[in-house]
C-alpha cells in the first residue's frame, strides 16, 4: 500500500487515476481547487475511506504532515477552452505550482510524476514525435500559455532531479478521451459527441485534414501508473504516453456520426492560430521501458464515451 498525492485529482485524468490506484489498494490524497472541475464529480471517490480531499490551489505550498510515497502533478487547465480563459492561472500552476509540488516531493523523499503534454512539440516538423525532438512552439501565441507552462514544468522537474536528486518522471501525454470528459470542455472528441447527441452540426476547424492520436483514458492512466511504478534508473528522461494510431479530424467526425443517430452534419470554421497540423507519438520508449501499449481501439472507446455522455447529457 502506497500513499499517493494527486494534484488536480478532481479533473478528468485525476479521477480516473485515483480510481485505478484505489482499486489496487493505494491511499489517495486529492488536491484540487475546482477551477476546471466540480466537487460533485468526486462523489463516488469521497465515499471511499482510502480517499482524502484537500481543497487548495497548489500555487500555495501544501502542508502535508502524513508521509507520502509519490506526488503526481495533473493540476493544470488542459483543454484550449480552459487555458485560453485562464491564461495567467495556467502559467502560475505550471511554474509556481510545479515548484511547490517538487519541494513537497523533495522534503517527503517521494517520487514525482509530472504530466506534461504533446503540446511541448508545438506544430511538429518531425513526425511521428520522439522524445528527443525539441519541438516547434510559438512562445508568444495564444496557445503558448499552456505550451510554455509545460515546457517550464519539464525544465523545473529536471533541475530538481539534477540539483537535489529528486526521483522524477515526466509523461508527455497525447490526446486523451473517454467517459468522464466534460461535454463542454472544448476538446474535439467531447465536442463532436455533444454536438451529435444534441442534433447540432459538428464544427470542424479548417478542412479536417489535421491529424490527432487519441488514447482511451483507461489505457492512458495505465501508462501513467506504469511510469510511476518504474525503476528510477530507466525513467530519467520524458516518455510519450499516447496511442500511435493517427486519424484526421474529419475521420473522427465521420466515426461519431456513424455511431449516433442524429440529423447533424459537418460544417467548417476557420482554423485557430497555431493549431498543430499533425500529431502522433512514437511510443517505443514506453513499450521498451514500461512494457506499456494502448489496447482500446478508437471506435470502441468512442462508443463507450458516447454511452456515458448520453446518460449524463440527455
Amino acid at each position: 500500500m502506497a500513499t499517493i498525492l494527486i494534484a488536480g485529482g478532481a479533473g478528468f485524468l485525476g479521477r480516473a487515476m485515483a480510481t485505478q490506484l484505489l482499486h489496487r489498494g493505494d491511499l489517495v490524497v486529492c488536491v484540487d481547487n475546482f477551477v476546471t472541475s466540480e466537487r460533485g464529480e468526486l462523489s463516488e471517490l469521497l465515499d471511499n475511506s482510502m480517499f482524502t480531499l484537500i481543497e487548495q490551489d497548489i500555487c500555495v505550498p501544501i502542508e502535508q504532515n502524513e508521509a507520502i510515497d509519490a506526488v503526481v502533478d495533473l493540476a493544470s487547465p488542459a483543454s484550449p477552452i480552459d487555458y485560453l480563459r485562464l491564461p495567467i492561472e495556467t502559467l502560475r500552476v505550471g511554474s509556481v505550482g510545479v515548484l511547490n509540488l517538487l519541494d513537497l516531493a523533495r522534503t517527503q523523499n517521494a517520487r514525482f510524476l509530472l504530466s506534461s503534454t504533446s503540446e511541448v512539440y508545438g506544430d511538429p516538423l518531425e513526425h511521428p514525435q520522439v522524445e528527443s525532438y525539441w519541438g516547434n512552439v510559438n512562445p508568444i501565441g495564444p496557445r503558448s500559455v499552456y505550451d510554455e507552462s509545460k515546457r517550464f514544468a519539464e525544465a523545473a522537474t529536471m533541475a530538481n532531479r539534477r540539483t537535489f536528486g529528486v526521483d522524477t518522471r515526466i509523461a508527455r501525454i497525447f490526446n486523451t478521451y473517454g467517459p468522464g470528459m466534460r461535454p463542454n470542455d472544448g476538446r474535439v472528441v467531447s465536442t463532436f459527441i455533444r454536438q451529435a447527441l444534441l442534433g447540432e452540426d459538428l464544427t470542424i476547424f479548417g478542412d479536417g485534414s489535421q491529424t490527432r492520436s487519441f488514447c482511451y483514458v483507461d489505457d492512458l492512466v495505465r501508462g501513467l501508473i506504469a511510469l510511476l511504478d518504474a525503476d528510477p534508473s530507466v525513467v530519467a528522461e520524458p516518455i510519450n504516453i499516447g496511442n500511435p494510431g493517427e486519424f484526421t479530424v474529419a475521420e473522427l467526425a465521420a466515426l461519431v456520426l456513424g455511431l449516433i443517430d442524429t440529423p447533424s452534419k459537418v460544417v467548417h470554421l476557420d482554423l485557430p492560430e497555431n493549431d498543430p497540423t499533425r500529431r502522433r507519438p512514437d511510443i517505443t520508449r514506453a513499450q521498451e521501458l514500461l512494457g506499456w501499449s494502448p489496447t482500446v481501439p478508437l471506435a470502441d472507446g468512442v462508443a463507450r464515451t458516447i454511452e456515458h455522455m448520453a446518460a449524463t447529457l440527455l
